[in-house]
């Protein structure tokens, strides 16, 4: 048995991550899992892997070249070494993928569907390719003849490129005087982004051809390069991966949104951390690219199959092929909610909670709409990290201040891969006579609040809502998250000084029933663990149930390892990093851990103390992590409403009922399913959303057909 001294009762946290992104692949090797999702999954875990090394690999890069100490890293491992073991499970999981992607086409090919390559081209088909790249693929072509080059071109960063090597034909004498048969050129193309890069070929049969954009152009080097007389020629897929770290300049003269302009612009030359490359590439080809990219021991070489950024598999086409892909429910209604009548006046009477994607996520932008139009409202204030692509969140706000309500918008600029997109809605709010507030100087906003200030006769009433995820309805479809509804005077009046605390950021609020970060949320939460601690020492009931995205803070690890020591149950649903090693006699034996992936992205915080039979519960922005507690403004919002709180019990209670798509968290990092025997299959994310069909009124429970094995119903009824 391993001793758990204090310098090993942690996992490290990029491991974790990286058992994160298996389960990932996991859903891809799933045969339950319909076969285009299958895909789908293949291109989450190759996204995934793209930040992973952006940020977090190059994180650890960074500490390892300048030999810092970081407090994140359990004290057991060396910066160094940490790189070299997370390249080898990344190289070992990599493998894996080529392997899973190869029986998911063999699959395909089953359903009539099938992948070709540039030489599997019937002569219909090749008329076809050459006449789409002349039309589509050529203008957008970026071709880069290398050798005679001063400066080696920058590679954009993840961005798909092949390299081409030809062998030309040559009988010229070179500088020296000798002849040489054979002289070699490079060139680059980049791929274009603004083409799927999966193309429908035409068939005459009931038989269905795919062919990827690389394979377009494969086929077509003779034509790009027919100026040049060559022997042979070759092209092979490269793909480097840069440091994202955002440098902002230090000039007092610029504003917050210009710094962060260039900063966004220099990331397209940050330093190499990652370079996959064809196996089957020569080479002397691979060498000349990694001398000329200046790729070092220090970055992660990965070799890969024939293609990579498998990410765009997130968007393979459907093909009409409905059988092959899930059938997604309908996001149902709240009950005494309405998106007809006033959202306002009944958030008057009572407290309401949506779960979305479960429940419908329009009672957000119709709470918004409301109140751009509404003569009572006067203000409207809300934070914003990550918006849709075409956010109605901000044309809601901008509709508020065409109507002459003095809307507040803090938004984050500093949102990782946002940054530019930020930039863009800042701009556009500005142009509106939106404020806008850019934040609390060296902490990011990442809570998730909106107020709405309403004048009934000679009184000012507060409306709003607090959730656990950004305000996006793009992401509302796919992302599992919880938003609370309220007009708690007392929680709607602290809500307001979150925003006086961004103005005037040197003044501390006190607060009596939020939970704000970085001021209480440690203390607080560490606090409630206390009150169980003595609880159980009592003999009183005494747990905690936890569901969050990551758990990597140590102090908070410690705290929950205390905890159990005591005697307390503790049950945590984390999705992604954890950290905490559960199930340790002696540490941690009364804390267990499940991580649930399926369809929907778990993303709710959810935080449960048993409270000797009287549960407090709250919501939060906040995961256990050391930037969400310690340097960032987060919000935890306590729930008062009994109905609410029983909802919350109950959706807990169904995730950690979950035997079908849950796996254990554990210290070898195996990401074994959770096997319950003799239980019948359970998967948590079909129960949810059957528990809150089953809360409907009698309409609906009038269409309520029949359940399957796992819970999944016929809700067709429910879509007119």
């Amino acid at each position: 048995m391993i001793h758990h001294s204090p310098e090993n009762r942690y996992i490290d946290r990029e491991k974790s991550w990286l058992a994160f992104n298996a389960r990932v692949l996991q859903e891809a090797a799933d045969e339950t899992v319909p076969l285009l999702d299958r895909l789908r999954f293949l291109g989450i875990f190759s996204n995934n892997f793209d930040e992973f090394f952006r940020v977090r690999y190059a994180a650890i890069r960074r500490l390892s070249l300048e030999g810092i100490i970081s407090e994140e890293l359990p004290s057991s491992i060396a910066a160094s070494e940490l790189l070299g073991e997370i390249t080898d499970i990344v190289i070992e999981q990599q493998s894996e993928s080529l392997r899973i992607l190869s029986n998911i086409e063999k699959e395909l090919e089953r359903e009539n569907i099938f992948m070709v390559n540039e030489t599997q081209l019937t002569r219909e088909q090749e008329i076809f390719v050459k006449d789409f790249f002349i039309q589509k693929v050529s203008p957008e072509l970026v071709t880069i003849i290398l050798n005679d080059l001063e400066e080696f071109p920058t590679l954009r960063d993840t961005g798909g490129y092949l390299a081409v090597k030809m062998v030309m034909k040559t009988k010229q004498p070179d500088a020296d005087g000798f002849i040489n048969p054979q002289k070699v050129r490079y060139a680059i193309l980049d791929m274009p982004r603004t083409i799927n890069r999966f193309i429908i070929l035409p068939t005459n049969s009931e038989k269905q051809y795919i062919i990827l954009l690389d394979d377009v152009i494969r086929f077509n080097l003779d034509n790009i390069f027919n100026i040049f007389k060559y022997e042979s020629i070759s092209a092979h897929m490269i793909k480097i991966t840069r440091d994202a770290q955002l440098e902002l300049d230090s000039d007092q003269s610029k504003s917050l949104m210009e710094k962060i302009s260039v900063g966004v612009k220099d990331r397209r030359i940050g330093e190499p951390v990652r370079f996959v490359y064809d196996v089957a590439i020569d080479d002397d080809t691979l060498e000349y690219f990694i001398t000329h990219l200046k790729i070092d021991a220090t970055d992660s070489i990965i070799p890969g199959g024939r293609y990579h950024n498998r990410r765009d598999y997130m968007d393979f086409p459907t093909l009409g092929r409905n059988d092959l892909v899930f059938q997604k429910n309908p996001p149902l209604p709240v009950n005494g909610l309405s998106l007809e009548g006033s959202i306002l006046q009944r958030i008057k009477k009572k407290d309401y909670l949506i779960y979305a994607p479960y429940q419908s996520y329009s009672y957000v932008i119709k709470f918004l709409r409301e109140a751009a139009l509404d003569p009572k409202v006067v203000s409207i204030k809300i934070t914003l990290y990550r918006l849709a692509r075409n956010s109605q969140i901000i044309s809601s706000l901008i509709n508020a201040a065409k109507n002459g309500k003095k809307v507040t918008v803090q938004i984050e600029l500093q949102a990782r891969f946002d940054e530019a997109s930020n930039i863009t809605y800042a701009q556009q709010m500005q142009t509106e006579g939106i404020n806008l507030i850019f934040g609390v100087k060296g902490l990011k906003v990442h809570s998730k609040i909106c107020l709405a200030e309403r004048m009934e006769g000679n009184k000012l009433k507060r409306y709003g809502f607090i959730s656990t995820g950004n305000f996006n309805e793009s992401t509302a479809k796919v992302y599992t998250d919880v938003t609370l509804f309220t007009a708690h005077q007392q929680i709607m009046k602290e809500v307001s000084r979150i925003f006086d605390f961004f103005d005037v950021n040197y003044r501390v609020h006190r607060y009596k029933h939020l939970v704000v970060s970085p001021h209480y949320t440690r203390n607080k939460f560490s606090k409630l663990i206390d009150r169980e601690i003595l609880n159980a020492i009592a003999g009183k009931p005494a747990y905690i149930k936890l569901k969050m995205n990551s758990l990597t803070d140590f102090k908070m690890i410690d705290k929950l390892y205390e905890a159990s020591r005591e005697g307390v149950k503790v049950q945590l649903v984390i999705r992604g990093m954890c950290c905490l090693i559960p199930g340790i006699p002696g540490m941690s034996e009364n804390i267990e851990a499940i991580s649930i992936v399926d369809n929907y992205l778990e993303h709710p915080r959810i935080f449960i103390f048993g409270n000797n039979g009287n549960p407090d519960i709250y919501i939060s922005s906040a995961d256990f992590m050391t930037r969400n507690l310690d340097s960032r403004v987060e919000v935890s919002c306590p729930i008062y409403d009994e109905e609410i709180k029983q909802e919350l019990l109950d959706t807990f209670e169904i995730g950690w009922k979950g035997n079908v798509k849950a796996r254990l968290h554990s210290e070898n990092l195996e990401n074994k399913y959770r096997k319950q025997p003799k239980a019948k299959p359970f998967r948590a994310q079909l129960e949810t959303y059957n528990y809150f069909r089953d809360k409907l009124e009698v309409i609906y429970e009038e269409v309520k057909p029949e359940t399957s094995s796992l819970g999944t119903k016929d809700l067709s009824a429910l879509e007119s």
